[in-house]
């Protein structure tokens, strides 16, 4: 399974803005974009600073590839797997924008992180591919199942016995849900109600951008 290893902070930088990929970290003093004495103002790379001075009017382009850039980095997904998620997008009724987040919201390690079983979805994914979980009281360590609505998510009883489990069970959990899954703390589950519509998601893009992106290519 492959997967991006490289610092996630400069994924933030790229694309000006807090993408919310490590957690409580971004949270915290020590993300750049909350420490103004450690941000950085421009791009990483060697062509990164000075750029946005020398560069006029962006392009219909540049903004379609960042839009679809930055889709992917705030679900954690490549490239080949995205490109099929929206040609699946394509073949389903429905604004393929909006179903393309829909598929993207649906996949299991974003529903964890939804839940609030997980600080981020790279820390979702990682509890998933440990074998953490149950979905229909199935043990599924992929990533990427698209759930149903009707799912349920469950940890496995196996689990429940650790520190970590244990103490997001004791824990008072502060994220709120969004309206499409149920969440049961004593038995560490949830269940996915329905699909999220597009008020239900949270993501700061414009899906448009990327359906114009692929239309073209």
């Amino acid at each position: 399974m492959s997967k991006y290893i490289g610092p996630v902070c400069r994924l933030c930088r790229r694309e000006g803005e807090k993408l919310y990929l490590k957690g409580a970290r971004c949270l915290s003093q020590k993300c750049p974009f909350e420490n103004p004495n450690k941000r950085r103002d421009f791009a990483p790379g060697q062509h990164g600073q000075g750029a946005q001075f020398k560069r006029g009017r962006s392009s219909d382009f540049f903004l379609q590839l960042r839009e679809k850039q930055k889709a992917r980095r705030i679900y954690g997904v490549l490239e080949a797997q995205f490109r099929r998620y929206y040609q699946r997008a394509l073949r389903t009724r429905g604004v393929t924008g909006q179903v393309l987040l829909q598929i993207l919201e649906s996949r299991l390690d974003n529903v964890v992180y939804r839940l609030g079983y997980a600080s981020s979805r790279a820390h979702a994914r990682s509890l998933v591919t440990h074998g953490h979980f149950n979905v229909n009281g199935r043990r599924t360590d992929v990533p990427s199942v698209t759930l149903e609505p009707g799912d349920v998510i469950e940890v496995r009883p196996g689990s429940q016995g650790r520190p970590y489990f244990r103490d997001l069970k004791a824990a008072d959990l502060s994220v709120s849900l969004p309206k499409w899954v149920s969440r049961d703390l004593n038995s560490l589950s949830g269940k996915v109600l329905n699909l999220p519509v597009r008020q239900d998601i949270d993501a700061k893009l414009n899906e448009q951008l990327i359906v114009e992106y692929y239309s073209q290519r």
